[in-house]
């Protein structure tokens, strides 16, 4: 698809002003992105990273994310100075609970990686995104978007799925929709994460402070998004463990039925990454997979991880 999308500035972002002469206007479009499921999905050209965004430029940007959920911005040279000082206009910045894989100097970005150093041990994350997830749904408030850096591709493998939450929601059977309307889930870091240690035997196992850092919290099963209104399904098989209140088999029996009907196929958007691609995607709206890399190949990218509101 060629067609540009048309954005209006909404009324209600609020961005900081730069210093006079700063921050010109740049001209870029915003159009689908390749294999785009329905409005899911937009992808960002012609616009620079790492010159200044003034007001106007940035509540286009921040529309667009709202209206795609997930915008994909093209050749993005940026430092990871930039990446950190760009998230930071949408809020403050989530830390991981794995400190060891923190770029170094820049704790506010994980590096998500399957390399190997020269000592045989990982750089960054190798399994991030091995189940469908809703980054830091696990957290009091968790993760209002994710920004993730492309520094070095695959040369097979490597796409992010992401499944439209919004959608999903929207065609649930009315009567599944007032049956979970009341409904309230679990979330918890620990719940996969001896499965992923067995698997990936790097992964480290968690001391007691980091386990205290991750606390199971209990959130909607259907979340309000805080500035469209629009409902979604706010659950995972990755950190998903039980829905309040119901027995255990009506919990899973239920839980499973989210899991099916939150990644149908019509649902989802395949990211095939290009040099530099800076992918900014909703937490608040998606969910998102990594559908993976051959071991033979090299991936490293960098994530930044903007704090949200408690859902509602």
């Amino acid at each position: 698809m060629s067609a540009v999308l048309s954005h209006a500035v909404p009324a209600t972002v609020s961005a900081p002003s730069p210093a006079p002469g700063t921050a010109l206007p740049q001209r870029f479009d915003i159009r689908p992105a390749p294999g785009a499921a329905g409005r899911l999905g937009a992808e960002v050209i012609g616009l620079d990273l790492s010159r200044p965004i003034g007001a106007k430029d940035f509540a286009r940007i921040h529309q667009a994310h709202l209206d795609h959920h997930v915008l994909v911005f093209r050749d993005q040279r940026i430092t990871p100075g930039q990446h950190i000082e760009f998230s930071r206009r949408f809020g403050p910045l989530q830390i991981h609970v794995l400190k060891n894989f923190q770029l170094a100097g820049h704790p506010e970005i994980l590096i998500v990686s399957n390399i190997k150093d020269e000592d045989g041990q990982p750089i960054g994350l190798g399994d991030a995104g091995h189940y469908w997830h809703s980054d830091l749904s696990y957290k009091d408030k968790p993760s209002l978007g994710s920004l993730l850096h492309a520094q070095e591709l695959p040369g097979e493998g490597g796409d992010t799925l992401f499944a439209d939450q919004h959608a999903a929601y929207d065609a649930l059977p009315e009567a599944l929709k007032k049956a979970i309307a009341p409904l309230s889930a679990e979330h918890s870091y620990l719940a996969k994460y001896e499965a992923l240690r067995a698997r990936s035997p790097w992964r480290p196992k968690l001391t007691q402070a980091q386990i205290d850092e991750v606390a199971p919290a209990v959130h909607p099963v259907v979340r309000t998004h805080p500035e469209t209104g629009r409902k979604a399904l706010f659950v995972s098989e990755h950190f998903t463990t039980r829905i309040v209140g119901l027995p255990e088999d009506e919990s899973r029996a239920l839980l499973d039925e989210l899991f099916a009907a939150s990644v149908r196929p019509e649902f989802l958007y395949r990211h095939r990454w290009q040099p530099h691609d800076l992918v900014f995607w909703d937490n608040r709206s998606v969910m998102h997979l990594a559908a993976g890399t051959p071991d033979s190949e090299r991936r490293k990218l960098y994530r930044t991880t903007v704090e949200g509101d408690a859902p509602f």
